[in-house]
């Protein structure tokens, strides 16, 4: 019998004997479909999926994304990446390092993809988390000043701090790493706090790793603003520390959701397959985030 309940009272929800064949009952997608843009975060146990039956859940929510370096995505269906630390015959089974630092997926685009989906494959339940905040609870726990501060404010976001070094761009300076990756994904802004439009709530937009700062803040205030951020996201009484279990399902909405996947301990393997999930109808191209 399906069961369901939150995961702390901040962010996720956790359905536990769900089949596939269940997800079909559009009462139950419709409850999971709730809950996901109530709670950010939306965890389904141990449910046994192929790469098919994924791909069709991540459909039923916009359009899946082909990940946009070949070498990552899954041999026979291009929709999945896979994140592995993992080898066959020698070569990496996927990419080994993702997503180790809290942030929002894809900030630095125009137009993120509103969803992630992982699902694990072969997951260690004693290392290789992966954590959430709502980042409308971080609003929330704002002080009023700094509410006030940042009403209106826009955000300047950039790749660059995560950008990969590939062995074109051996030999160059700080600075022209950094011009290069400007170049290839040109910094973009985005309100520093906005509103999500199913759920109603305030949230802040942003985080250390993906932004340059706050617009008309100098270094000071943009530290102090990125420090307090950090104090919010990380506060354990307010984080969901998601402990994988075989075959876990796991989607969030990306804007609304802070994320960071913890180190997963030395000679244990580790493999899931992510899907990138774009609005209907949107044209946007894949970004090369997911692999910073």
């Amino acid at each position: 019998m399906t069961t369901k309940k939150q995961s702390n009272p901040f962010v996720g929800v956790e359905f536990t004997d769900v089949t596939y064949q269940d997800l079909q009952d559009p009462t139950l997608w419709a409850d999971l479909i709730d809950s996901l843009h109530a709670h950010d975060v939306v965890v389904v146990r141990s449910i046994d999926l192929t790469p098919e039956q994924q791909i069709e859940l991540a459909r039923r929510l916009g359009r899946p994304v082909p990940f946009v370096i070949g070498k990552y995505r899954h041999p026979e269906f291009e929709e999945i990446m896979i994140s592995s630390n993992e080898q066959k015959d020698g070569k990496p089974v996927g990419v080994a390092r993702v997503g180790n630092f809290w942030h929002q997926d894809s900030t630095f685009v125009a137009d993120p993809a509103p969803f992630t989906m992982l699902h694990g494959v072969n997951v260690p339940s004693t290392s290789g988390h992966t954590k959430f905040a709502s980042a409308a609870d971080v609003y929330d726990r704002l002080p009023e000043e700094w509410k006030a501060r940042l009403a209106d404010r826009t955000g300047n976001h950039t790749v660059s701090k995560r950008l990969r070094i590939r062995p074109e761009h051996v030999g160059l300076s700080a600075a022209e790493f950094k011009a290069q990756a400007e170049y290839e994904h040109p910094p973009v802004q985005h309100p520093v706090v906005t509103k999500d439009e199913r759920s109603g709530r305030t949230y802040v937009y942003g985080s250390r790793e993906y932004m340059d700062g706050v617009e008309g803040f100098d270094p000071n205030e943009n530290e102090a603003f990125f420090a307090l951020l950090d104090g919010l996201i990380t506060d354990e009484s307010h984080v969901y520390t998601h402990q994988w279990t075989p075959h876990d399902l796991v989607i969030w909405k990306t804007r609304t959701t802070y994320h960071i996947a913890t180190e997963v301990e030395p000679g244990v393997g580790r493999t899931v397959h992510r899907v990138s999930i774009e609005a209907a109808g949107s044209d946007a191209k894949p970004v090369e985030e997911r692999v910073q």
